[in-house]
Formats: C-alpha cells, sequence, structure tokens
C-alpha cells in the first residue's frame, strides 16, 4: 500500500474519531443529533442537530495534539460556503421547515485515540460572513 493511501486512510480514521467523539459531547449538553455526514454535490455537513427549536450545521475538525495550529484555522472561507450551501439542501430535502438555523464548530484535538480537548463554538459563522463580491456564483438564499 503506498504511503499516501495509508495516509489518506488515517486521516479519515482521525477524522471519523472527531466526529464520533463531538457527537457524545452533543448528545452530554442535550442536543439531539439528527443526521451525520450528509453529502450533496455542493458539499457535506457533518453532523445536523437539533436543540429545542433551532437547527444546528455542525463542522467538526479533528487535529492531532502536535499539529502546528488550531484545527478551527483550516475552515477556509470556501468550505463555509460549501457548508452553507448543504444546509440549505437539506432543508429543501426536508419540506423547506421555518425553523431558526445556526453554523456551529466543533474542534476535537487528540493525542493517539484520546481526546486531550474539546471544544464547541456556537454561530461560528453566519451567511453574513460568506458575501463577498470576488465570488459571483454563490447562492445566498
Amino acid at each position: 500500500m503506498s504511503f499516501f493511501r495509508r495516509a489518506k486512510k488515517r486521516h479519515l480514521r482521525v477524522g471519523r474519531r472527531g466526529e464520533n467523539l463531538a457527537c457524545k459531547l452533543l448528545r452530554v449538553q442535550d442536543y439531539d443529533v439528527l443526521c451525520r455526514n450528509y453529502k450533496v454535490k455542493s458539499g457535506e455537513i457533518d453532523i445536523v442537530a437539533r436543540k429545542g427549536g433551532i437547527l444546528i450545521f455542525i463542522e467538526v475538525k479533528t487535529r492531532s495534539h502536535n499539529a502546528f495550529s488550531r484545527p478551527s484555522a483550516n475552515l477556509s472561507l470556501t468550505q463555509k460556503r460549501r457548508i452553507y450551501n448543504a444546509a440549505h439542501r437539506y432543508l429543501r430535502d426536508i419540506g423547506d421547515p421555518k425553523v431558526p438555523f445556526r453554523f456551529d464548530l466543533i474542534e476535537v484535538r487528540l493525542k493517539k485515540r484520546t481526546a486531550i480537548e474539546i471544544k464547541h463554538w456556537p454561530e461560528h459563522f453566519s451567511s453574513r460572513d460568506l458575501k463577498d463580491p470576488r465570488y459571483k456564483n454563490f447562492d445566498y438564499t
């Protein structure tokens, strides 16, 4: 097996471990996890959850403890736009309910397979953060 294939498998395992830990955190905080890894052509949402009457679209960023930057540093504007578009597709798929929603981030730092830090950032970004005149084909609806 090539180095790159092994590295990709490891990367996917680390990400899956981070998402599992994030779901455990959300359940402890009384969130209902509705969906995981919702994928559409325009993007992916790691976790869709609900707390009270609010729908929450959550991106999970996982890194090892010796990484040079925080996990959230790797959430680019392009990724935020893909999450935003996927969220609107999810809303259309469930019948376009008129419910408030937000975009959260959960950072997970691992040492081997153990979480050494998990941070939940509610309302990490909103549609206002995505408006950039350089990105002309973006759907702001």
